[in-house]
């Protein structure tokens, strides 16, 4: 069996200073065992077929020549198709060779005549004709350097990054009150143009405690004031906020708020929901579940989503709905197996607490005490149907002002 590893230069130095001077001799000498000893041994080692190998090995073939003197094979495809070649790459979201080799075909003539893409007839039957696996040879490079300009881009905020640690859920502290976990839930429905309403989710580690405001758009400012006025709701104090990578609380506004306040920041790992797992679960639980997957973008909608979560939701969900918390997850056997505490409402969670005061723990009883199940959840749908009826009406409002505009943009002459 003949190596496959051996790379041409080695298989031609091989030839040219061990085997040919022996191989030679033993031709002048006439001795043909010797040839043919020479000959199987080569042949083994370097693959070759015996009669090129006898080519080869004459005193004049084409292991003499220089790499400068060697004839260069023409390519076919080469660089002038890959300015056109990159730009298709790129307008159809940089797919495979796979992928982009049927685009091409289809689409290539229509890109010309859209003046999209300039190239000739040579060009352009070349694009037709490559083929897939020639199409990631010619891309290989280009798809490195967008690999290192997504790699190395710039981040907006790098040195508050840096101020604000990462932590994962298993460093978040889970045996003291007050560490917040926040998020953002989104009512854009089909489209996220323009502002629209989105609900601060929060709620805390130990207890499950769980807190939403309702703000308008994304900003620095909204997104502070939502969180100062659910801040104050809370039976307790906060100790630490941890919260996504997002631009609307990672901010010097917000940075320098939890420094005034006295409160820990900490933030999760890019593109990993796992850190922030408790909030994402109540992001479904208690907002989406509710309020649904509408586009809500009015000042009504937003007022009456703030009226359901200040009042009856927050209550309903702090004090009737129980949570199961995890204990212990352990693997046995390549099998993991998790342990959950018994199921507790956070109200209760809160009065077995050794870390509330007793009159805070006095005025949870009395508010218990006030409410009915019944009625709050009876509250809440009756509120969830007037949101639903705003919504239709502002709905209604759109369509005839976008009507009124084509109106106005397409006037129609009377005679």
């Amino acid at each position: 069996m003949h190596n496959h590893n051996i790379s041409m230069t080695s298989r031609n130095e091989y030839l040219k200073k061990i085997v040919r001077p022996k191989y030679l001799q033993a031709k002048a000498c006439n001795d043909k065992k010797e040839k043919n000893k020479l000959l199987n041994e080569a042949e083994k080692i370097t693959g070759l077929n015996r009669k090129y190998l006898m080519e080869k090995l004459k005193s004049k073939s084409n292991l003499d020549k220089l790499n400068s003197e060697r004839k260069k094979r023409k390519q076919y495809y080469n660089n002038s198709i890959k300015p056109a070649l990159v730009k298709l790459w790129r307008i159809f979201d940089y797919p495979c060779g796979q992928r982009l080799k049927p685009l091409i075909k289809d689409e290539l003539e229509r890109l010309i005549e859209l003046k999209e893409i300039d190239c000739n007839q040579s060009e352009v039957s070349k694009l037709k004709t490559i083929s897939s696996a020639t199409i990631d040879r010619k891309l290989k490079h280009q798809r490195e350097v967008e690999r290192i300009k997504r790699k190395y881009h710039k981040k907006i905020h790098p040195l508050l990054y840096q101020k604000i640690p990462v932590k994962v859920f298993e460093e978040q502290n889970r045996t003291v009150l007050g560490n917040i976990q926040l998020d953002l839930v989104e009512h854009c429905g089909n489209s996220a143009a323009g502002e629209f309403i989105n609900t601060l989710s929060s709620t805390d580690i130990l207890s499950g405690w769980w807190e939403g405001q309702a703000i308008m758009s994304k900003g620095q400012i909204p997104a502070q004031e939502g969180i100062d006025k659910t801040r104050k709701r809370y039976p307790f104090n906060w100790r630490e906020i941890h919260s996504d990578n997002g631009q609307e609380f990672i901010n010097a506004h917000l940075f320098s708020y939890t420094e005034k306040q006295g409160i820990g920041f900490s933030r999760s790992r890019p593109y990993k929901k796992n850190d922030n797992c408790l909030v994402e679960q109540k992001n479904w639980t208690h907002v989406k579940k509710f309020i649904g997957y509408s586009r809500y973008d009015s000042k009504k909608e937003q007022d009456a989503l703030n009226d359901l979560y200040e009042n009856e939701l927050r209550l309903y969900k702090n004090f009737f709905q129980p949570v199961i918390k995890l204990i212990l997850k352990e693997r046995i056997r390549g099998k993991i197996h998790r342990r959950y505490d018994k199921p507790k409402t956070p109200y209760h969670r809160l009065l077995e607490s050794k870390q509330l005061s007793r009159e805070k723990k006095q005025e949870l009883k009395e508010i218990y005490l006030s409410l009915n199940p019944a009625q709050l959840k009876r509250s809440i749908e009756n509120k969830l149907s007037v949101l639903y009826k705003i919504k239709q009406k502002v709905d209604v409002n759109k369509k005839v002002s976008v009507r009124f505009q084509a109106i106005d943009k397409n006037p129609v002459s009377v005679r």
